[in-house]
């Protein structure tokens, strides 16, 4: 037998002086899954609200000592309980100038007395079905939160296992050319590093993802010089295809503080996709512009043309069209982790394509990443 599931009662507020006011509230009200807290001033009313949770208060007006108006203030000036509808119940005259002042109070409705009975049921009943949606949506997202959060760490998770074996693979391979002169062998060698090196690449952008998304990722901020950072990743393709494919520029100042690791994994990846989708025979022009006092902006050109679908999803998560490996070899995460750890510089990327000027990437990155961060 499944056990049955119980919902706790709404609480309805109703403020009156009159105790023939609540007792007539009360029985109009009264149904099951609603529950009636009645007050019978305002400073009671605020006692009940401090221990209950309320979907709607029915205020009266003229009251003694604390008026209705001067409660509903009070009730607004409260982070807990600013947010609860107020239904303004009065006998007063229906003057603009003081309807004016009770919505200037909070009130999201005036009734008047006599109260029309079928009425207040009827928003009563409006601002219950409200309040039970508010509900609902909020444990849904509470449930989606919590959901996110146990994938995060699950790919954290899954990412760092996967090292151990990943090394263990990439030294095999490393290994077996010196245990045999096979030629099939050194080429069987090589692939498996390839692809290994690929993978440990997937790993890495999988853990990056886990640290963006969970908020741990803050910069390790050291001096550093953006045009030798630059010199250091275009070392890295230099050989095979990309020979002499990498033309490097600098003027004015490069120097600044960034975290290296961060910034040359963003380097690496701009690098890698102006090479391999740029022209074969073109070079890749990397300018890096030290002359603004507070800024080091560098460019990354290539003669190829992004497509202008492609370009307004660029940099989203798992778009594989838009990453730098082809045929969906990636993850489609390299340009997402690169425009992200330049904004956890309080830098950006940028991009523009046309036929006439190719691709040019553009990082700009503050000198002092505190002080920008900062402002």
């Amino acid at each position: 037998m499944k056990n049955a599931v119980v919902t706790a009662p709404i609480n309805i507020l109703v403020v009156d002086d009159v105790q023939q006011n609540l007792t007539a509230a009360e029985a109009l009200l009264t149904r099951p899954g609603l529950r009636l807290l009645k007050a019978g001033s305002g400073a009671e009313a605020l006692e009940l609200l401090l221990v209950n949770e309320v979907a709607l208060a029915l205020i009266d007006v003229q009251m003694p000592n604390m008026d209705g108006f001067e409660l509903a203030e009070l009730i607004r000036g409260s982070e807990r309980t600013r947010a609860i509808p107020l239904i303004f119940l009065t006998a007063a005259t229906r003057e603009p100038a003081y309807t004016f002042r009770g919505y200037e109070a909070g009130a999201v409705d005036f009734m008047f007395k006599p109260v029309d009975s079928l009425a207040l049921v009827s928003k009563v009943k409006v601002f219950v079905e409200l309040y039970q949606q508010k509900k609902q949506m909020s444990a849904q997202l509470d449930e989606l939160q919590r959901s996110l959060r146990l994938n995060e760490m699950f790919t954290a998770v899954l990412g760092h296992d996967l090292r151990t074996p990943l090394s263990v693979v990439m030294n095999g391979a490393m290994l077996l050319p010196m245990m045999t002169d096979h030629p099939k062998v050194a080429v069987t060698a090589q692939r498996i590093q390839s692809s290994a090196r690929r993978m440990a690449q997937m790993v890495d952008q999988l853990l990056d993802l886990a640290r963006i998304r969970s908020g741990a990722m803050q910069p390790r901020l050291q001096p550093a010089n953006y045009e030798a950072l630059c010199r250091a990743i275009a070392d890295e393709f230099q050989g095979g295809e990309a020979q002499a494919r990498i033309a490097i520029g600098c003027s004015g100042d490069a120097a600044g503080l960034c975290d290296t690791a961060m910034v040359s994994q963003v380097l690496s990846n701009l690098l890698g996709n102006a090479l391999l989708h740029g022209e074969a025979e073109q070079e890749v022009r990397v300018a890096v512009d030290g002359g603004a006092p507070g800024q080091v902006r560098i460019s990354v050109a290539n003669r190829g043309v992004i497509p202008a679908p492609q370009l307004a999803c660029l940099f989203e998560p798992y778009q594989h069209g838009c990453d730098s490996r082809k045929s969906g070899q990636g993850l489609g995460l390299g340009l997402y982790t690169a425009r992200m750890f330049a904004q956890a510089h309080g830098g950006a990327i940028a991009v523009q394509s046309d036929a006439q000027r190719g691709t040019v990437f553009t990082l700009t990155m503050p000198r002092k990443p505190q002080e920008a961060n900062a402002a």
